[in-house]
């Protein structure tokens, strides 16, 4: 590549930024998302030649063409091996039919892939600049415990979590409250899109302008790109001879898909994306005659991590397909709606399907799902009736069974055992701040802390 690539924002009033930037600021400064210029292609021969590579080589493999000119290689070489020294276990269930987990990493939820590089790249721009970060950070479930994690103790880096406190499990709780140190944790009263909307305020606040702040939720753009590769790993794992594959992704704020979007782009043959929501179903909705409303509160569902009423990411896709939507959800410009149908199918899964689908992948097939896997399952399943039938089809699971315990031995007899991430928390002490859903507070909390 001759230059580096540039990061425009989907509201197209900012200027392009490079990787740094676009990684340090989150949002855009016009409120929009940002997106490389150029999506990098790898020639499908050289996908399929990462088939017996270890992950972190295919990371750095697809990474490096969005680095080029601002990490060195070796330095990215490094920062791959750092992150992934776990198992990413693809299996399968039936046929043609895999499931890929994505739930071995440190707080067993596919956010440690993302999570743990931004920390490492943003650690690696900090240092150059010799200047401090404050992370802003809303969780409906698992990106809080991932982001916490992957930050924790890093220099130069402060950490502000909020989350609600009436949707997330024990567990994924404790993962955020029991680490202390430059990590400081708050329980809000309200909804996920009510910690999301208190981010974005901040943000864009005038009167918070001398803190810097950035973003570990997947609007930035520093979530996305560790996450395209692991379809192109699971791609180069499974697929025969350039076969086409259909992906099924457990959908909320939409970063997976995002990922899974990005890696299509640059030349993963994907079939089709299986895109399943639980009952927040406004994206279904939107696929089925192109009206976007937004569902304001987000409905509760035991697919908590999914919980979202109005995805940050749509933004993006809408803007990849030629149109143009604000982040209130407005959209000025119709996107290519007949090519997002030929790319997409989606499906909205209540948690009865959820459940159910839960307690028949264990009884036919000694396969056990948790709530958001189930989802993506569910969402697969149901693919397969409408007549499909793909050549290759691998569903994402994207959490450990054994974060949510109560469902699981309820529908199946069985407590998964737990990770090694998740037993050294239960019996640490827990800190976190209560606070209403009111932005006064919130804002009066940043100030006192870091300014």
């Amino acid at each position: 590549m001759d230059k580096q690539i540039l990061f425009y924002s989907t509201n197209l009033k900012a200027e392009p930024v490079s990787l740094k930037d676009a990684l340090l600021t989150g949002q855009a400064p016009d409120k929009g998302l940002y997106l490389p210029e150029q999506i990098p292609q790898i020639p499908l021969d050289e996908v399929l030649s990462f088939n017996d590579l270890p992950y972190h080589q295919i990371a750095y493999a697809v990474l490096k063409r969005y680095t080029e000119g601002m990490i060195p290689d070796e330095k990215l070489k490094s920062i791959c091996r750092e992150c992934y020294d776990y198992q990413v276990p693809l299996e399968k269930v039936f046929d043609n039919n895999h499931l890929m987990r994505l739930d071995h990493g440190p707080t067993a939820s596919f956010k440690d892939f993302a999570a743990r590089m931004m920390a490492r790249w943003m650690r690696f721009f900090l240092e150059q600049d010799k200047s401090d970060l404050v992370i802003l950070t809303a969780t409906s479930g698992d990106t809080g415990s991932a982001v916490a994690h992957a930050f924790h103790n890093i220099d130069r880096i402060h950490m502000v979590v909020l989350f609600p406190k009436d949707e997330v499990s024990d567990r994924q709780r404790k993962q955020m409250t029991t680490l202390g140190g430059n990590v400081t944790v708050l329980s809000v009263d309200g909804k996920f899109d009510d910690c999301q909307a208190m981010v974005k305020q901040a943000f864009t606040d005038p009167d918070l302008k001398d803190i810097r702040f950035s973003s570990a939720n997947s609007i930035n753009i520093g979530r996305l790109l560790p996450q395209s590769v692991y379809y192109v790993y699971a791609y180069a794992r499974l697929a025969r001879e350039g076969q086409p594959v259909v992906f099924s992704v457990p959908s909320g704020n939409f970063g997976d898909m995002m990922g899974g979007l990005l890696a299509k782009r640059m030349g993963v043959p994907v079939e089709k994306f299986v895109i399943a929501t639980n009952a927040n179903d406004e994206f279904p909705k939107f696929i089925e005659n192109g009206r976007y409303d937004k569902i304001e509160p987000s409905r509760v569902c035991i697919s908590n991590a999914m919980n979202v009423g109005h995805p940050s990411n749509l933004a993006r896709l809408v803007n990849l397909y030629g149109g143009a939507m604000d982040e209130k959800g407005i959209i000025s410009k119709n996107p290519d709606m007949e090519r997002i149908r030929q790319d997409i199918f989606a499906v909205s899964i209540t948690d009865d399907e959820t459940r159910a689908t839960i307690k028949e992948t264990y009884e036919k097939y000694k396969t056990i799902l948790e709530p958001h896997g189930a989802v993506a399952w569910a969402g697969l399943m149901r693919y397969l009736k409408s007549g499909e039938k793909p050549e290759l089809a691998i569903s994402i699971e994207t959490a450990h069974p054994a974060k949510f315990p109560e469902e699981i031995t309820r529908l199946i007899g069985i407590d998964p055992a737990l990770p090694p991430s998740l037993s050294e928390v239960e019996k640490k002490p827990e800190l976190y701040l209560p606070m209403r859903n009111d932005y006064g507070q919130f804002k009066k909390i940043l100030l006192e802390k870091f300014s």
